[in-house]
């Protein structure tokens, strides 16, 4: 039996003559996975902008992150134990954050 995907629609970001080009961060393993959560995204006045992409392995580096870093981030969902810390960082490093089970 498979479980439904749910769907995931990501808010385009603010203009801003700042923000060129938005910087996203990878958090996971599985590398092509998590580009394909980025499908489509960004686009602005129906356009899709080049954006910045920084990957990492694993969610215990995102406490070495500056507040509001990347516009958006994306993380494979962590283990039970390191969840509560690895949504704290996520919510504290991006604008806006996805958490994958990919």
């Amino acid at each position: 039996m498979s479980c439904p995907r749910p769907a995931v629609c990501l808010a385009p970001l603010p203009s801003s003559p700042a923000l060129r080009n938005p910087r996203i961060l990878l958090v996971g393993a599985h590398q092509p996975s998590l580009l394909r959560c980025l499908d489509g995204w960004p686009r602005r006045r129906g356009k899709a902008v080049a954006f910045v992409a920084q990957f990492i392995d694993d969610s215990t580096c995102l406490a070495g992150f500056p507040d509001g870093r990347f516009d958006l981030a994306v993380l494979q969902a962590p283990t039970r134990e390191q969840a509560g810390e690895a949504i704290h960082h996520l919510t504290r490093i991006a604008r806006q954050g996805l958490i994958t089970r990919r």
